[in-house]
């Protein structure tokens, strides 16, 4: 222990709490109220004016160095001032104080040759904060002393030589060995904290959690971690790249008590990086901003008031536990936080679903809902000839290319190894992983460390910020050393894959595989901590089709370990590498994609997560020829022992294939000049000639912008007026859009060739479908409308967080924002977004649309809440007219104001209604409920209890169940099928569409572009009130799950009843007594979206928005097909109640069937989150490919799904609002806050909340 002089040391009050009593203490605090944390020391220290001697002191008087600006040394040579400061935050309210030390490491204190006296000073700084917390301290409220951990003058992920981007002025094990000096001096000098904050650089941050935890265990002793990361500019990213949640995921392994955010920027700018702090942390949040930005003086001028008033709305908002100040805060910010948060209750750490959390700039998180993880092969020197003779070569610049190519074509991981006897292993390691860090195009995704050294990958683990997978360890050498790596991999914040591997081998069939992980798991969780979720078993994919009988089961056994393991190893993974399965094929690429496709399309359903392949060489299951895939399904799944032999006879036909097509059409317009082509082209939506007749017109013209701004500008004008006058229909106007992007796409390498300027334009309109939400068919048709019209569009994309469209409006100075939402979920992250907006005082006006928007709902909702413009958009038709206002410096004023008065007008006609509206309580709502006649009515049962999947259902017969009336309205074409085909004035449009139409549907039955699946279950029910029990089996002694329903409200006669669904169901008990009628509910989800995204990435690729958009409105045509065709076989053959119904599809349109169907979200149970109760019931991602996002969103797109009731009085009704009271019954019934409820039900409430 080093020992100092006593002047600097007061006794302690022998009566103060042990460090264990106050860490007790500060748990207990934190569940209670937000705690304070100091401000700035560096500012206070700032005020004394200190000089060179000053910071000298007596002591270093001599001293060789300058020490001025050396805060940290102050501690010795002028503890009364270090003590001083300590006790202004002390009486200003903090209950958390920081020591003096944000430079005394080691590393830090080269910059004034006095590393050696890191130990001593830390120590000193500690006890000097230790002091003057025990002054302060009383039993009912004791302080704390946090021990800084700052991040240092060095970065283990950048290189400080421009010329050598591999280059590192330290390694992570320097920087770790100064932390662990550090950390010993500040856990001696008193602290009950350690606080690793400002952290720039993630993987400096690692070294430090590893530095603390290898003190901890050495040392048996525990202290709380604390971090804190910086957000170094209002890009959102840390300086080394990491977005919040990357950062996040990065760090969560050092299981701190606090995670947040601090240094950098002031509250307006940091907010919505705390608040997502908050949205995603499993444990308590800390901020400690600065007081705005830096002067022109470096100074800071957010006062204590002003920076209070804004911490305040954090509070409120839930975002906060713990709060101090950075730079330029002082002890009077401190004392207005204490008194503006006093009486505020500290953020709910929320529940947050089990993940593998990995990183890499960016987060990727695998959760049970995610699609399978594509981990790209071809950084690998043992699988890729060409990367090896690159690395070997040291063409690392070449060999990144390779990397940033597998990111590009969808690998969300990328492999990297080298392990090659002819190769400096662990230096090609570390010398790429470096590189990987200052390409952000590739290390935004996280890496997979792969080699058979543990030495390597260690070296690996050093070099990487993000959250990585270790590929692999396993029991091949022992317990004792699996445990040994496995504790590493956890210390330095890693998944790991556990290969299925023992003492005696690897692991081929089906019972070792099976044996060997059940092993593995049991260690890993039971002795060494690790988190189940971050397990990845490789259960071994070894070839098949080789020729030898023993390996003929290897695909079978692999698929149906992982089926086992995915049941009885909670929240672990699943991977392999998929190319080994094909390797007797090697040579012949189109049969080793096929075999790729077909096991990966039977593993992923028993529940393999993802696997290392090359995700550009990916056959598409659908895609292959039915003799092949049936050749490949024999042998993948062992059917019999010809399998290998009939696929190697087949195999060399497929060693490559081609096609041909042939087009014929009128050319007489070909005739005309160039700028008439170009405007025919335009307005008839050609792209044949776009390229010939665009660079025949660049040849003519002066400039290449001459061609936008001339010929094809003009001829866009000319699509614009015959829209908006009516002589133009969408879809034309969607085929002209793909022509101009076509013509534009060309000309662009010309116009950066001569850097020429911006086109004008009639404005920048962004564009978003809001988070949670994944529709966006309305959205893209506005945006190809604005774009006929000359506006310049940022379309975002589906489910784009608040944050990140806030973000891009003021990166790309947008003149309008529009949101997009068809879930009513999305209506409330619209208002959300209108909120945020006014609180950071923007002014740009707000354009709503989507299928469940409304007037009604914009006036009485968004428009309050922002003081701009927030217009709701009917159709893409009107998009055109109320951009042109907003944007117009003449009239926009006026019609903004019109706008608000209409809505306030709105507002207050509602209100009357509202007010006069008849409605009944709950109770008499229930009084006047439907009464079955359940005496005289049994209730059938259906043909099977369970469920029943549907892998590849016939697209061809679905496309007789098609209402084709809803496909014309999603082109704004207003018409009843087949009327519309006649109409006399879009009846020409409406046949060109509808031909256009019946082409692209036979491509997709013929060509199998899209894939039906589904799964529909049956099970016994009762109803319990406005609630259904359904049951484990039909003994019905166990209840599997509830479903809640909400019933009218609106007052009625008694011949006219308030419905629930509930109502359909047989009652469980009559008079208070079991009624022993056995009922049944069924259930369903289908989908014919499976395959979409290549086709439509297809479309985009070729600025084809016209197909685009075909393909989606016809995908969704097709599930609501699906799901009509599967009511119908569900009444005539799975439940049977109406087996000789005959319907026409006219018919079943006007639902004029027996039973009903409704979905949750819809009219009858407007309640999303009943979705999840299906979803548990059915498991649609498991069984059809179906997932839904946190706002209950169906992925794909092209998706039905709800339940089955067979009650022939059953039918379809809307709730309409519904009362307080209700709402609250039913928060009861559904277990959930009140307020978790009116967020759901928002759109159907009958009161403001």
């Amino acid at each position: 222990m080093v020992q100092f002089p006593a002047i600097f040391y007061p006794v302690l009050n022998v009566m103060a709490m042990t460090r264990e009593q106050r860490i007790n203490h500060l748990h207990e605090a934190l569940k209670q109220r937000i705690l304070l944390l100091d401000g700035a020391t560096g500012t206070m220290i700032q005020r004394h004016k200190l000089d060179e001697a000053a910071y000298r002191g007596e002591r270093f008087a001599d001293y060789p160095s300058d020490l001025k600006g050396n805060n940290d040394l102050l501690a010795i040579t002028q503890p009364e001032i270090i003590r001083g400061i300590h006790e202004e935050y002390l009486n200003a309210g903090a209950d958390i104080i920081e020591t003096n030390t944000f430079n005394a490491t080691r590393v830090s204190m080269a910059d004034y040759d006095m590393e050696d006296l890191s130990y001593e000073i830390n120590v000193a700084a500690t006890t000097l904060a230790r002091q003057a917390a025990d002054k302060f301290s009383t039993d009912d409220k004791p302080r704390y002393v946090a021990g800084v951990l700052g991040p240092t003058n060095r970065t283990c992920s950048i290189s400080p030589d421009v010329n050598d981007p591999s280059f590192r002025n330290i390694t992570f094990i320097e920087l770790s060995d100064a932390y662990v000096e550090s950390t010993r001096a500040l856990i001696e000098g008193g602290a009950d904290i350690i606080l690793i904050e400002t952290i720039f650089d993630t993987l400096n941050a690692k070294a430090a959690i590893f530095a603390v935890k290898r003190v901890f265990e050495e040392d048996k002793i525990e202290l709380p971690i604390m971090i804190s990361g910086t957000i170094t500019d209002q890009s959102g990213r840390t300086l080394t790249g990491q977005l919040t949640e990357a950062f996040y995921n990065s760090l969560r392994h050092a299981d701190p008590i606090s995670i947040g955010l601090n240094c950098a920027l002031g509250p307006k700018d940091l907010r919505q990086y705390v608040e997502e702090m908050s949205r995603i942390s499993e444990v308590y949040v800390s901020a400690h901003p600065n007081a705005g930005l830096p002067n022109e003086m470096g100074g800071y001028d957010l006062g204590a008031e002003d920076m209070a008033q804004a911490i305040a709305e954090w509070a409120n908002s839930g975002f906060l536990n713990i709060v101090g100040g950075c730079c330029g805060t002082t002890p009077d910010h401190i004392r207005a936080f204490a008194n503006i948060v006093a009486d505020i209750k500290p953020r709910l750490i929320p529940e947050i679903p089990v993940a593998c959390r990995l990183s890499g700039l960016e987060p990727f998180n695998i959760g049970k809902d995610s699609l399978f993880v594509n981990v790209g092969e071809r950084n690998n020197v043992t699988g890729s000839a060409m990367f090896k003779r690159l690395i070997k070569e040291e063409k690392y610049e070449e060999a990144l290319s390779v990397a940033a190519e597998q990111v590009e074509n969808g690998a969300q991981v990328i492999d990297i190894n080298m392990d090659e006897g002819m190769l400096e292993s662990k230096e090609a390691m570390v010398k790429f992983l470096n590189l990987i860090a200052s390409e952000p195009d590739i290390s935004r995704v996280p890496v997979m460390i792969d080699s058979s050294k543990w030495d390597i990958i260690e070296a690996g683990l050093q070099c990487v910020q993000g959250k990585s997978i270790v590929n692999s360890i396993s029991l091949k050498e022992g317990e004792e050393i699996f445990i040994k790596h496995a504790r590493l991999v956890r210390q330095y914040g890693a998944a790991v894959i556990v290969m299925a591997f023992d003492e005696d081998g690897q692991a081929d069939t089906y019972e070792r595989k099976v044996d060997i992980c059940t092993r593995s798991y049991k260690v890993l969780t039971d002795v060494v901590g690790f988190p189940a979720e971050d397990i990845i078993f490789d259960p071994n994919i070894f070839a098949v089709a080789t020729g030898i009988e023993e390996h003929n089961n290897y695909a079978v056994d692999f698929i149906e370990a992982t089926r086992t393991i995915k049941q009885n190893l909670p929240h672990a993974l699943i991977s392999g590498g998929v190319s080994n399965v094909s390797f007797s094929f090697r040579g012949n690429n189109p049969v080793r994609e096929a075999i790729h496709s077909v096991f990966l399309y039977h593993a992923i359903k028993a529940g393999m997560d993802m696997g290392i392949v090359n995700a550009s060489q990916l056959a598409v299951y659908d895609d292959l020829s039915e003799e092949l895939r049936e050749a490949v399904e024999d042998v993948i799944l062992n059917k019999n022992d010809q399998a290998t032999d009939r696929l190697l006879d087949i195999a060399p036909q497929y060693m490559g294939d081609g096609s041909v097509r042939e087009n014929k059409q009128d050319l007489t317009w070909r005739e005309q000049p160039v700028n008439e082509r170009l405007a025919h082209a335009l307005v008839k939506g050609f792209t044949d000639f776009i390229e010939v007749d665009t660079e025949e017109a660049r040849l003519q013209a002066e400039r290449p912008l001459h061609v936008i701004e001339g010929p094809l500008m003009n001829g866009m004008n000319t699509v614009g007026d015959l829209f908006g006058e009516g002589k133009m229909f969408l879809p034309q106007v969607v085929k002209s859009a793909r022509v101009m992007k076509k013509a534009v796409a060309y000309l662009m390498p010309y116009l950066e060739a001569e850097k020429e300027g911006e086109i004008h334009t009639n404005g920048k309109i962004l564009m978003a479908t809001v988070k949670g939400d994944v529709h966006d068919i309305g959205k893209n048709i506005v945006g190809v409308v604005l774009q006929c019209n000359n506006y310049e569009v940022i379309d975002l994309g589906v489910m784009v967080p608040a944050e990140t469209i806030l973000a891009e409006a003021k990166k790309h100075h947008v003149d309008i924002i529009g949101l997009s939402g068809l879930i009513t979920p999305s209506l409330d992250e619209m208002v959300h977004m209108a909120a945020e907006m006014e609180r950071l005082e923007m002014n740009i006006p707000l354009m709503i649309g989507g299928a469940t928007t409304s007037r009604i709902h914009t006036a009485v909702k968004i428009d309050p809440k922002y003081s701009n413009a927030a217009v709701y958009v009917a159709d893409a038709s009107r998009a055109v007219g109320v951009a042109g206002e907003l944007l117009s410096d003449e009239r926009k004023d006026i019609y903004v104001q019109n706008i608000k008065d209409e809505y306030e007008l709105m507002r207050e006609q509602r209100a009357k209604r509202t007010s006069n509206r008849k409605t009944f309580t709950l109770q008499q709502a229930r009084d006047n409920a439907f009464k079955g006649d359940w005496v005289n009515y049994t209730p059938p049962k259906p043909t099977f209890l369970g469920i029943k999947v549907f892998e590849d259902y016939s697209l061809e017969e679905l496309t007789h169940f098609i209402d084709w009336t809803p496909f014309f309205h999603t082109w704004e074409l207003a018409g009843k099928y087949p009327k519309i085909l006649q109409d006399e004035i879009i009846g020409e449009e409406a046949t060109s569409l509808f031909a256009d139409a019946q082409s692209m549907l036979k491509q997709i039955v013929d060509e199998k572009w899209l894939q039906a699946r589904a799964v529909i279950g049956f099970f016994p029910a009762n109803s319990v009130g406005d609630d259904i029990e359904l049951y484990a089996d039909d003994e019905r002694g166990e209840v599997k799950t509830v479903l809640h329903h909400l019933r009218q409200q609106m007052a009625k006669p008694s011949d006219r009843p308030n419905s629930c669904i509930s109502d359909f169901v047989a009652p469980r008990d009559i008079n208070g007594k079991a009624s022993g009628i056995k009922d049944y509910v069924g259930a369903f989800a289908v989908t014919t979206g499976i395959g979409i995204d290549e086709h439509v990435a297809r479309f985009e690729a070729d600025h084809d928005d016209y197909s685009s958009i075909m393909l989606k409105a016809l995908a969704d045509r097709l599930a609501e097909a699906f799901a009509e065709c599967m009511h119908e076989h569900v009444r005539k053959e799975f439940w049977g109640y109406a087996k000789d119904e005959k319907l026409s599809n006219d018919e079943l349109i006007k639902e004029s069937y027996h039973g009903i169907r409704p979905a949750p979200g819809y009219p009858a149970c407007p309640d999303h989150t009943e979705k999840a109760t299906l979803w548990s019931l059915l498991e649609p991602d498991k069984n059809a490919g179906i997932t839904i996002t946190e706002s209950f969103a169906m992925l794909p797109t092209a998706a039905v799904s709800g339940f089955y009731f067979s009650h022939p009085d059953a039918k379809y009704f809307g709730t309409g609002k519904v009362k307080q009271d209700q709402v609250e019954d039913y928060a009861r019934r559904k277990g959930d806050k009140l307020s978790v409820v009116e967020r759901w039900l928002a759109p159907v409430l009958d009161y403001d909340n």
